[in-house]
């Protein structure tokens, strides 16, 4: 198991709280290996494992009632009589009117309650207006590229055999990392994915994943789905991850390819894709009037693997590609990640937290004087001081300018 600071010191932050904790994000992406490591981690600063409950209602290896209070007193029944219990439930949106049982065992002066959910809905509707106050979120990602990397050294600790064309990992080592990178570029960062090496394998591993999704996450909510239509708008997006888009034009564009594609379809698939996480939405803010526009957003992949397996592509697309990859690490690193519009240009990203800013350019390479200029000029328009930052491909050229600062996009990625 790679180790994940960020979410590990955010669960430890909220131990004991009076609050439920709530770990969301798409399926496979390691939230269920992350509340594992947390036990582990109550274990060894000495609670009991009598005070431990775990459950993953996915799973078939125990029966479980199906009615909601009859779940309740199965859980209740496990409690130590003694100490702050640790309850843990597992994809618990699997539970027809799951909202009933966690409201009653939050209510329990004993239990510290913690959820995992693959979809969006897990916080909508009844939970939602039942739990507001009383819950905190955050959001798992797939593997950055920093814990790709650190995963391929732990591999190697395990008596994994690289093959001769995949350089081993270094911390130190340039080629390994631009290799690495390169393959993280394309396969993504799955935790199960990043152990396997061959296109092949990765594509019938994520052909499984999505299917998954389909079923139990979109299928589930939309059973008369047209199948088709919903794998041409995903193959749609994927290629066209990064491009300003709206409405109207997608749904234009999908019905001119396959006849039958309503406007309100291609709305309902798009909002499946994002309430399954596979699909993230960018929205536009103007810098100048501090307001958001409601059209013209972009859509970026929830993990770059998909466009893998839903393309077949492989190579191309550098620049699109690497834009999907900063929006996500951004993601990770902020509360909040837009699009900005600053006149008549636009800055890649806007990235906020706690009452900052941090502006973001991102290209390919700016080796061409044309190109350079071309990226500084929106950054260079903003009079405020929040950083500024140029991130591309290029180990030549880089520093800073005008107080912008260029850097490497894969040392950028690395830094602590």
């Amino acid at each position: 198991m790679i180790p994940r600071p960020c979410y590990m010191e955010w669960l430890r932050q909220w131990k004991d709280k009076d609050v439920i904790k709530v770990v969301t994000g798409m399926r496979r992406a390691g939230k269920s290996t992350l509340l594992k490591m947390f036990q582990q981690d109550l274990l060894h600063s000495g609670i009991s494992e009598s005070n431990i409950v775990s459950i993953n209602f996915e799973c078939l290896g125990e029966e479980l009632p199906t009615d909601y209070k009859d779940l309740y007193n199965h859980i209740v029944d496990q409690l130590a009589a003694t100490g702050m219990n640790y309850v843990f439930l597992d994809e618990v949106q699997t539970v027809n009117e799951f909202e009933k049982m966690v409201g009653a065992l939050y209510a329990c002066d004993d239990v510290d309650l913690y959820l995992t959910g693959s979809n969006a809905f897990l916080l909508s509707g009844e939970i939602a207006t039942l739990l507001t106050g009383r819950y905190v979120e955050i959001f798992t990602h797939p593997y950055s590229f920093a814990e790709y990397y650190s995963s391929l050294e732990q591999n190697q600790g395990c008596g994994y055999t690289y093959p001769a064309k995949y350089p081993k990992a270094h911390a130190s080592d340039l080629p390994a990392a631009e290799a690495a990178f390169n393959h993280y570029l394309t396969y993504g960062g799955l935790p199960y994915a990043a152990t396997l090496r061959e296109g092949e394998a990765i594509s019938q591993y994520l052909e499984g994943v999505f299917s998954a999704i389909l079923i139990r996450d979109i299928g589930s909510r939309r059973p008369r789905m047209d199948t088709q239509a919903f794998m041409a708008t995903a193959s749609f997006l994927a290629d066209n991850i990064g491009n300003i888009s709206s409405l109207r034009k997608t749904a234009g564009i999908l019905a001119s390819q396959s006849s039958g594609i309503s406007r309100n379809s291609v709305a309902d698939y798009i909002e499946s894709l994002i309430g399954s996480f596979l699909l993230h939405k960018a929205n536009r803010y103007d810098l100048k009037g501090g307001t958001y526009l409601r059209t013209l957003e972009k859509y970026y992949l929830g993990d770059l693997g998909f466009r893998y397996w839903l393309l077949g592509k492989n190579t191309g697309d550098i620049g699109r590609r690497i834009e999907n990859l900063v929006y996500l690490e951004l993601c990770r690193r902020y509360r909040r990640v837009d699009i900005g519009k600053q006149n008549s240009s636009e800055v890649d990203f806007v990235a906020r937290t706690e009452g900052t800013m941090h502006y973001y350019q991102v290209a390919q390479t700016v080796l061409d004087e044309n190109i350079l200029g071309r990226e500084l000029s929106p950054l260079q328009s903003i009079k405020d001081n929040y950083p500024k930052t140029l991130l591309t491909l290029d180990r030549i050229g880089t520093g800073s300018m005008d107080g912008i600062r260029h850097v490497n996009l894969i040392d950028w990625l690395l830094e602590k």
